[in-house]
């Protein structure tokens, strides 16, 4: 299915530079944010107890964290879960059971707004060393998959072109964290796994574009380089769009009426979907011309010898 003509020539190459200082601006900016402000840990990886309660009417939550301050179990976070009945409570200790903090909670809750007026939904608890443990484990998963990425891309096309996508992965990573970061959102192990996915999506939308950068350079090796990844970018336009439409919309989809669980996974998808899409084309591409010695040097030196020689 063809979205645009054949014949289409959007001159995305000879805008690289000003979307350049788009993107330097975008993961600057991210960069400070996560060195100044942080991520939103959540216990996956600061550890702590969380409890989720269910009232049977709406609370304020001014009430609810007022009933819970007065236990010693240090940070206490309260925040509403989806609707006015609904609330996660973080506690920042963990007695070495899930039940024992649960059970304080829901005792202290009792006693403000009376037994049988609310239901614990689930209990979920994390020590402080493993807390650091999958922190360290999130980080390595990440790198790992970047060396990889490097190993393979290197073997099926060239060196150049892995360093170029490992870069444009960088860049979507880190834009979709700054983003968290604006966000405010808890940053968890589901949340790990959806930057996981979303480097191997743009990965795959960054190989169509380089296989037929290949391709074509192979058909026209005396074709300006910078031409011929336009040229490239444009013929791969209308899967681009197609693929990341319809992934877009599904995940939408998730977002809007999947509910709380998923809400933050689906939102890191959305982000990271639009920002892979975008290095796609403005970053992993237009690197290529700026390689030392690189193609768009050889075409054109080409160009001009055929040139002399006619």
């Amino acid at each position: 299915m063809q979205i645009f003509r054949p014949d289409t020539n959007f001159d995305f190459i000879g805008k690289w530079r000003l979307f350049a200082g788009i993107s330097g601006a975008a993961v600057t900016v991210s960069i400070l944010l996560l060195a100044i402000v942080g991520l939103n840990m959540g216990i996956d990886f600061t550890g702590g107890t969380l409890v989720q309660i269910q009232f049977k009417k709406a609370q304020p939550i001014g009430e609810v964290r007022g009933a819970v301050s007065a236990l010693s179990l240090g940070d206490i976070v309260v925040q509403n879960f989806g609707s006015d009945r609904e609330f996660l409570i973080r506690v920042e200790k963990s007695l070495g059971s899930t039940r024992g903090v649960g059970e304080l909670v829901a005792g202290t809750l009792s006693k403000k707004f009376g037994s049988g007026s609310f239901e614990v939904r689930r209990t979920e608890s994390v020590g402080p060393k493993v807390g650091a443990d999958l922190r360290e484990k999130a980080m390595s998963s990440m790198i790992f998959a970047l060396i990889g990425i490097l190993i393979y891309v290197s073997i099926r096309f060239q060196f150049r072109q892995a360093v170029a996508s490992v870069i444009a992965l960088l860049h979507d990573v880190t834009v979709t964290m700054g983003v968290f970061v604006i966000s405010g959102k808890e940053f968890s192990l589901p949340i790990v796994a959806a930057l996981l996915t979303i480097i191997g999506y743009s990965l795959n939308d960054t190989i169509v574009v380089f296989d037929r950068i290949r391709e074509n350079t192979r058909l026209s090796r005396r074709s300006d380089f910078s031409d011929l990844i336009n040229q490239s970018v444009n013929q791969t336009l209308s899967r681009t769009v197609l693929t990341s439409g319809t992934t877009l919309v599904a995940v939408i989809a998730f977002l809007v009426l999947g509910g709380e669980v998923i809400a933050d996974v689906a939102f890191t998808l959305v982000v990271g979907i639009i920002a892979g899409t975008y290095s796609s084309v403005y970053i992993a591409s237009p690197l290529l011309l700026a390689w030392p010695g690189g193609g768009a040097g050889k075409s054109s030196r080409a160009g001009k010898k055929s040139a002399a020689k006619a």
